[in-house]
């Protein structure tokens, strides 16, 4: 048996400890809490229900179930990998979520030189290291924990800036994240693998296989993301009727997405049998293409209809398109990220600028102006006086038409794009350094060159009880 040429015995402890030291010299000169956490701010008169305690919490708990329970589980689906899928899971989503806060952080809350952290700020540091971790999906089994917490050091920055330019310039409508979260991430991650080819795994890897365990347990993994996924559609949506209708338009386009998937999964197997990576993956394609109107009066008609297009789409794409990718355009997207994020990405971001071109006054009420507050009249116009006292506190917009708005949507869609594209390859570029431990081609899908296993992990599975067909009645 060949051995791993590569150790982390020193390079894995120096970057942590490292960063560590950094990130606690950051935290200690640029860190304070926000008003909601800051003792200095109560009074004899506060009332400790309004703290955003109360109100975010709840989402910041299902989401940190998704990043850790439900990304971990799903990327556990390889037979000799399942302590890499889960714990380098582990490790990549908290170191990426430390950084997140400090660099979302500078750009989203920062005020008088100090990063004012409150759970929000948690809530929006699990987005971008969900970023990271779709991102990982492309990579899974190829690259080492060293590679993979600098993946994270360069794509939470990257992506940081990327959200807060769109954000301030571009001011678009993304509830769900469909281009900021999960478009950003697909291609950020086709970036990456697309410098890191292999050759030798377009021919087929003797390890990329799973097991009847391994299955179950990413299942596992994909029941957490399918329970959990309204909360990540609707938690930074507006209070309120906003956030009622992402819960629900999320559900409904999560359950189309699933009976759409076992349908199609049945019919394209010549055996007529349900694939379990058709259940892992493509069931979950509904949460994204409702995400960029997941907030909007799309109907719920239209979020079934998202839904089954989503699956539909995410399918096709596990069965022609991930193939066609590897052999001629050197992307081996190992967990098909680009099927589950990048077309259903796609899918939802034309739905929201359809959505966007539509909404008028007769469907939301003056309502209209809060959702979509760059379309709110300017300072200064009648019209804005008229609806604040309709809706006390609503705040002058940009006075954009319906038209403009959209094209603001698709400008966001291909910068976003290409900077996630350009960003992902310069990361690959770094993460070729041979400092990095990559693992070999013969050693890729395997956990043996980081962890120590059992003996018998790669032993064949042994069914002592294995029934044939004489021994039924069947």
């Amino acid at each position: 048996m060949k051995t791993q040429p590569t150790s982390l015995r020193v390079r894995l402890p120096v970057f942590v400890f490292l960063t560590e030291v950094i990130f606690v010299g950051l935290y200690a000169f640029f860190v304070t809490y926000d008003e909601h956490a800051n003792a200095r701010f109560q009074t004899n008169h506060t009332d400790h229900m309004h703290n955003a305690v109360y109100t975010d919490y709840p989402f910041f708990t299902d989401i940190q179930v998704m990043i850790f329970l439900g990304f971990g589980c799903l990327l556990a689906f390889f037979r000799l990998y399942g302590f890499g899928g889960m714990v380098f899971n582990f490790l990549t989503a908290t170191f990426a979520i430390q950084w997140a806060i400090l660099v979302q952080g500078y750009f989203q809350f920062s005020h008088d030189g100090k990063i004012h952290l409150g759970v929000i700020n948690l809530i929006n540091a699990e987005f971008a290291c969900a970023v990271v971790l779709i991102s990982f999906g492309a990579v899974l089994g190829k690259t080492s924990p060293l590679q993979l917490l600098v993946m994270a050091l360069l794509e939470v920055p990257v992506f940081a800036v990327t959200e807060w330019a769109v954000l301030k310039y571009l001011k678009i409508n993304d509830a769900g994240g469909s281009i900021l979260i999960h478009l950003f991430a697909c291609y950020f991650g086709l970036g990456v693998t697309f410098v890191l080819y292999r050759p030798r795994l377009n021919e087929g890897h003797v390890k990329e296989n799973t097991s009847y365990q391994s299955d179950i347990l990413s299942v596992m993994g994909t029941l957490f993301l399918w329970v959990f996924w309204p909360s990540f559609n609707s938690a930074l949506t507006l209070k309120g009727d906003d956030q009622h209708r992402a819960i629900l338009h999320t559900f409904i386009g999560l359950s189309a997405s699933t009976l759409t998937a076992f349908a199609l999964s049945a019919m394209l197997n010549k055996n007529g049998k349900l694939t379990m990576a058709d259940v892992q993956n493509v069931t979950l394609a509904g949460g994204v293409t409702v995400g960029a109107s997941v907030d909007m009066m799309i109907s719920p008609a239209a979020a079934y209809v998202l839904g089954m297009l989503g699956g539909t789409a995410c399918m096709l794409g596990y069965k022609y398109l991930s193939p066609f990718l590897a052999r001629r355009l050197r992307i081996q997207d190992q967990c098909g990220i680009h099927n589950l994020h990048g077309l259903t990405g796609l899918i939802s971001c034309t739905a929201g600028i359809c959505a966007i071109l539509m909404a008028t006054e007769d469907v939301y009420g003056p309502s209209l102006y809060e959702i979509f507050t760059h379309r709110a009249p300017v300072e200064g116009d009648p019209k804005l006086h008229e609806l604040q006292m309709l809706i006390p506190g609503l705040q002058p917009g940009l006075g954009r038409s319906a038209q403009e708005q959209a094209l603001y949507q698709v400008a966001a869609v291909f910068s976003t794009i290409g900077v996630s594209a350009l960003g992902g390859i310069l990361t690959g570029l770094v993460l070729r350094l041979p400092y990095l431990a990559s693992p070999s081609d013969d050693f890729c899908f395997d956990d043996e060159p980081f962890f120590e296993v059992p003996p018998d992990y790669d032993s064949p599975l042994k069914l002592n009880n294995t029934m044939t067909a004489d021994d039924t009645d069947a």
